[in-house]
């Protein structure tokens, strides 16, 4: 059982400012989720492999392949304005 004091530092490490109440209602909460943890203890994991993650690790983005890109012109061509071969856009920042 966490005890009064190490809650309240938890609490202050986290920024918390915490009741009285607030605290004994953490400190009964908190005990009992690492009383629950530590049931994985009692477990016979000898025959599990250590992993970082359950979910098999894969990219959700497609391989990068080489290909031809369209030619500059037809790409400024639906531009509202261009300049020297580029997109012209509003200034965003004053110089100033």
């Amino acid at each position: 059982m966490l005890t009064t004091e190490e809650v309240t530092y938890m609490a202050e490490l986290a920024r918390l400012k915490l009741s009285t109440r607030e605290t004994e209602t953490f400190r009964e909460q908190l005990s009992a989720v690492l009383d629950y943890v530590d049931c994985i203890s009692e477990l016979d994991l000898s025959a599990v492999a250590p992993t970082r993650s359950v979910a098999p690790l894969r990219s959700a983005l497609r391989a990068d392949e080489v290909r031809e890109s369209l030619p500059r012109e037809e790409l400024l061509r639906n531009a509202p304005e261009t300049e020297a071969g580029c997109f012209r856009v509003p200034a965003i920042l004053d110089e100033g």
